[in-house]
């Protein structure tokens, strides 16, 4: 492993150590063919989805069109961690070098941010539609959808651009070992032989400055939406009204469950097992991905027929 000198006494090491299941390398390639699989199902699945947005026309509404941005987001995550997590976990080539560690942290971020901007774009899109439906096109043109999206991408890239000059600026003159398959910021500047409070507090900023700012607009979001839907004399409307929103409904509980499941036992879970970190580590990055396009062919009628139709 390459390493230089650093103050004279110390090494600065210049690469990172992943971890597959602790203390137990042996049996890394039982949860290798799991991922695989995952890693297969996600990448069809979205490229499913984008595929039958682009070829059906009825489909290029701004619902949609938010959707396949989400699909976008799902695939560009799992290409940013699937390929050192099979790796590790098949190959047990588990050394990555400081630069491709903090290219992927970025680009795991990058990507999740995302997410969590597109999350709230569509929740807008839901309300909208249910506020004022005759105009729900003329309200959100593709134009206005562009420039959604690009300032939620903005937002994410200005947001997490320190970050890598925030990580390379530090010694890592002890151990080099992640405690996952993947890297990412928090995980990285603990192994840190510096003081890395400038590093807690830029990250606990652009916590809360967006995951904590997306779900309050969710929240308040959803509060106008039920006070629309109750306003609706017809109970028929009115589920019909909500059932619009369930496909969101499952992306939000699918991206934002495995966040705090993994925050919880990283704060509180000391006393766990290792593997149910693990476990817990692999499912927040994993999981979501795969679950979306289920979730939305599963629900939505139009993507549903149409997946249908192309098999057939």
């Amino acid at each position: 492993m390459s390493t230089v000198s650093f103050n004279g006494s110390a090494e600065n090491h210049q690469s990172f150590v992943l971890v597959g299941i602790p203390g137990m390398r042996e049996y890394n390639s039982w949860m290798a063919f799991p991922l695989f699989v995952l890693y297969v199902l996600t990448l069809l699945g979205n490229l499913v989805i984008l595929f039958v947005i682009k070829t059906e026309q009825s489909l290029h509404e701004p619902m949609y069109i938010f959707l396949s941005i989400l699909a976008c987001s799902d695939l560009g995550l799992s290409v940013a961690t699937m390929p050192t997590m099979l790796g590790v976990y098949w190959f047990d080539s588990r050394e990555i070098s400081f630069n491709a560690c903090i290219t992927q942290m970025f680009f795991i971020h990058l990507f999740q941010w995302t997410e969590s901007g597109i999350l709230v774009a569509m929740a807008f899109d839901r309300f909208v539609a249910i506020r004022d439906p005759l105009r729900y096109t003329l309200l959100l043109p593709y134009t206005v959808i562009i420039k959604i999206g690009i300032a939620i991408l903005s937002r994410g890239f200005c947001l997490l651009f320190p970050i890598p000059f925030l990580i390379k600026r530090l010694p890592f003159c002890r151990s080099n070992v992640l405690s996952h398959s993947y890297c990412l910021h928090p995980d990285a500047m603990k192994l840190a032989c510096a003081d890395i409070k400038v590093n807690m507090l830029y990250g606990l900023i652009i916590v809360v400055s967006t995951l904590g700012l997306d779900v309050v607009v969710i929240l308040v979001s959803y509060i106008l939406i039920l006070q629309t839907v109750l306003s609706i004399a017809s109970q028929t409307e009115r589920l019909k009204a909500l059932n619009t929103c369930v496909s969101h409904v499952c992306a939000i509980l699918i991206f934002y469950v495995p966040m705090i499941g993994v925050t919880v036992v990283h704060r509180f879970g000391r006393h766990l097992s290792p593997i149910v970190h693990m476990l817990m580590a692999n499912i927040y990055i994993a999981v979501p991905p795969v679950l979306n396009p289920i979730v939305y062919s599963v629900k939505m009628k139009q993507i549903r027929e149409r997946i249908y139709k192309m098999f057939q």
